[in-house]
């Protein structure tokens, strides 16, 4: 069962904060008003009497105990970075199952937490930027590609394995193959705008296309993984409930944020598989 943590993590701020709120204009003045009122009854206070009437609810304490540090967390993971673990092998070479990453909240529009909606422009997705996004047919999912093509822009994919923007054959240039595959998966860096990257293609899976050629609308954009033949992306996600020229499209709504980083990777998370730090370092 998924649970939205946003929402979760919002109310629990709202919360606190109200209680917070609620001691400072009512119960602490009420103590403070105990408090004289004790003082002016006795020629030396008690101490361990004025402790108590000072004493905040429990439910209080640790409200105004929690509002800082959960409205930091709030601020930090709403508008600035997000940690998100990868799951899958669809990102293989540049980013593996179990790798750790940040992504930059910030970088396409600052967005109100929970409703997602962008209130300052700050930029847009580029052509070979690697994002997160909400999968459209299930927004409680969180995908990660690499975009290939932006408003406005055809995206043909041919049986033969190559990419092609607005008629333009995507460069590539053969690097060998992976390491460990027998040589059934070869690896190719890849040119998408300013940015090189390399991709991983099976040579001995051919994967039948659903269709050869893609117009991508405005406000939306296509998405595919550097592991070309084990991907579920734009090239392949089919639902009924989605028209269809906006099927496999990635709706500018359903941006997460710039995936920039990894910083720790921990393939098997159980007793005696340690993380480990050899993958860290920017993503390109």
């Amino acid at each position: 069962m998924s649970f939205n943590f946003p929402l979760i993590l919002v109310i629990a701020v709202a919360v606190c904060g109200f209680l917070a709120l609620i001691d400072l204009l009512l119960l602490a003045p009420r103590r403070r008003a105990a408090m004289a009122a004790y003082e002016g009854q006795v020629t030396e206070p008690d101490q361990q009497v004025l402790q108590k009437l000072n004493k905040e609810p429990l439910l209080v304490e640790y409200g105004k105990s929690f509002f800082p540090v959960l409205a930091i967390v709030l601020v930090l993971r709403s508008f600035l970075l997000e940690p998100f673990q990868i799951p899958s092998g669809s990102m293989k070479p540049t980013l593996d199952i179990g790798d750790f990453i940040l992504v930059n909240k910030f970088a396409y529009g600052i967005r109100l937490p929970v409703i997602d909606t962008k209130v300052i422009e700050v930029g847009n997705p580029q052509r070979g930027d690697v994002m997160v996004f909400r999968y459209p047919s299930d927004p409680d999912i969180n995908y990660i590609k690499r975009v290939i093509g932006l408003p406005g822009d055809r995206i043909r994919y041919t049986s033969d394995k190559h990419l092609l923007v607005n008629d333009q054959l995507v460069a590539e240039q053969l690097v060998g193959e992976e390491p460990g595959s027998l040589g059934s998966a070869v690896l190719y860096k890849e040119k998408l705008g300013e940015v090189e990257h390399l991709i991983r293609k099976e040579l001995q899976r051919n994967r039948r296309e659903p269709g050869d050629e893609w117009q991508v609308p405005e406000g939306h954009y296509f998405m595919m993984g550097d592991n070309r033949d084990n991907s579920n992306d734009s090239r392949y996600w089919n639902d009924k409930r989605i028209p269809k020229e906006l099927l496999g499209m990635v709706p500018d709504r359903n941006i997460v944020g710039k995936a920039f980083a990894v910083w720790m990777s921990w393939p098997e998370p159980k007793l005696g598989h340690l993380p480990n730090f050899s993958r860290v370092g920017l993503i390109h």
